[in-house]
């Protein structure tokens, strides 16, 4: 089992997830997913190379357990690959963007805990089995997180450049691990997240399009494969071209 490659990859359920979990399963990755609730059926990509774990990643004992049973389950076998893609953006109740003036500071813990510390901790958490597999950690980030956004609120926007920095920062200090650690800042994906009025972004999207969940896959999968081997501390930006503007 262990000269199988094996990622272990966060919010599986759907979207972005949904599609990392497929590209890799595709090249013949053993994956270990997780989310709040069991994996639908139709992100199953067969038992024997599957295994879900249901936590919440934004509590402090559900997270602590999902490292203890995705350690327990590894063994003594390699991790090759992290992808940390778990994130949460409040609405208010009418869908309105929630700014620094109006976002309630709950929100903000729960968004930061979510979208930042998880990552830290389960870059932690799987450091030793990724330093066996001279893995890599691939965070994603967002478009919002470089610049203000219409739809994304604030919280969601400044824990996503907070992780934008972490990857950096544990990019120098996971290299003398033999770990590369990169992120992935995904643009206008159409995936439950987004808000009805992204299309009106379009025209200012060089590709014209909004972007799919296997876009943002293939690059996740890059930054795991050999193919990124002399690449890390890097941040590729997923948009259609939107984020020079």
């Amino acid at each position: 089992m262990s000269e199988t490659q094996t990622v272990i990859l966060t919010g599986a359920s759907r979207g972005i997830g949904h599609a990392t979990a497929r590209r890799f399963s595709a090249a013949g990755w053993r994956v270990i997913t997780c989310s709040r609730e069991d994996v639908p059926a139709e992100c199953l990509t067969g038992p024997e190379r599957h295994h879900h774990i249901v936590a919440d990643l934004s509590d402090a004992a559900s997270l602590d357990a999902f490292v203890r049973e995705a350690n327990d389950y590894l063994g003594e076998d390699p991790l090759h690959g992290l992808v940390n893609n778990a994130g949460v953006s409040p609405k208010s109740a009418y869908k309105e963007r929630l700014g620094c003036l109006n976002g309630d500071l709950d929100h903000w813990r729960t968004v930061f805990e979510l979208n930042f510390f998880a990552p830290l901790i389960l870059a932690r958490g799987f450091a030793a089995a990724l330093h066996r597999g001279r893995g890599a950690v691939v965070n994603v980030t967002s478009i919002a997180g470089h610049a203000v956004h219409p739809f994304a609120g604030s919280a969601y926007s400044t824990s996503k450049a907070a992780l934008s920095a972490l990857t950096r920062e544990l990019a120098v200090e996971f290299a003398h691990l033999g770990v590369r650690v990169n992120a992935v800042a995904p643009g206008e994906i159409e995936t439950a997240m987004l808000s009805p009025e992204t299309e009106m972004l379009i025209p200012r999207i060089p590709l014209h399009r909004l972007g799919v969940p296997a876009d943002v896959a293939g690059a996740i999968y890059y930054l795991c494969s050999d193919d990124s081997a002399y690449v890390t501390a890097t941040e590729i930006m997923v948009t259609g071209g939107q984020h020079v503007f």
